[in-house]
């Protein structure tokens, strides 16, 4: 027993400075075979993307939000709105999207593809698939939908098709917009043809 004792005794002696020296000399070699950083493979800055920011300046993800004279709260949100090389006073804007909340509890929201700010006319065009969805149960699309900014105004002269309370309907021009009775209520309007396939449930 005597004999099994001092083996076992020397060779935990042994483990004991052998395996930390052990551990050095396998962090050592990681540290000689690991390739050096060189500072030339760095990911360069994308020049190209930053010349473009310069050559066509852009807004991304703006927010523009403001009261209308009679009181609707504007909002309008789009992905990206650049100046409009052609037109001063115009900027072009993608993925627009505007919430209009009028003081008589009622709502609308139009979106569209793209769009063009008129700010000498306080105006904006929507254009691209442009629909507008109100609070009172209407669901419109249309090619182009123009809305003001400074008044709860929209209107399509173009045709539009969709569907409300009552059915669905097509129509060639439409304009929500508030009342000239003082009521201070807002109506949606539709004129020029309108066909109208009534359905109950408004599906």
């Amino acid at each position: 027993m005597t004999g099994h004792t001092n083996f076992h005794s020397t060779a935990v002696v042994w483990l004991k400075v052998g395996l930390p020296l052990l551990a050095l000399a396998i962090l050592s070699t990681l540290f000689l075979v690991s390739r050096t950083i060189d500072p030339a493979d760095a990911i360069p800055f994308a020049e190209v993307g930053v010349e473009d920011r310069i050559r066509e300046p852009r807004l991304t993800n703006p927010t523009w939000a403001g009261v209308t004279d009679d009181g609707a709260a504007l909002t309008i949100a789009a992905s990206e709105v650049r100046p409009d090389q052609g037109n001063g006073t115009n900027a072009k804007a993608k993925a627009l999207v505007a919430d209009l909340n009028p003081p008589d509890g009622s709502s609308a929201r139009l979106v569209a593809d793209r769009g063009v700010f008129d700010l000498a006319n306080n105006a904006f065009i929507a254009e691209g698939d442009a629909t507008i969805t109100t609070s009172t149960g209407y669901e419109l699309q249309s090619e182009s939908i123009t809305a003001a900014l400074d008044r709860t105004s929209l209107v399509s002269d173009t045709a539009v098709a969709g569907h409300g309370p009552v059915g669905t309907l097509t129509a060639g021009a439409m304009e929500l917009s508030q009342t000239n009775d003082g009521s201070g209520t807002y109506v949606l309007v539709l004129k020029n043809g309108v066909k109208l396939i009534y359905n109950p449930s408004g599906q």
